[in-house]
């Protein structure tokens, strides 16, 4: 699976490690309901940072389709919010 991070690029992600992320996404999508601010942020970097740590980064020049797309580092929660589909960030 092609994951792009805003901002950062795109990285090639094996699907061994989508029960990883998606428990990460869960996590975040309670944080959100929740509207608590402070385990969301702690949240999404560390699925940011499973994504950079599992991920094989594609060339600057690569022009691949990304299947999925994370928010920055930075973004807010209301920023994420507006990016959820119905099952969190990450599909399924």
């Amino acid at each position: 699976m092609i994951v792009r991070i805003m901002g950062e690029g795109q990285r090639t992600v094996a699907d061994s490690h989508f029960a990883e992320l998606s428990r990460l996404d869960d996590e975040l999508l309670e944080e959100m309901e929740g509207g608590d601010e402070e385990g969301f942020q702690r949240t999404l970097g560390a699925l940011l940072d499973a994504v950079r740590r599992l991920g094989v980064p594609l060339p600057d020049a690569s022009l691949e389709p990304s299947e999925l797309i994370l928010p920055a580092p930075d973004a807010s929660l209301e920023e994420v919010r507006e990016m959820l589909g119905d099952d969190g960030l990450i599909p399924g």
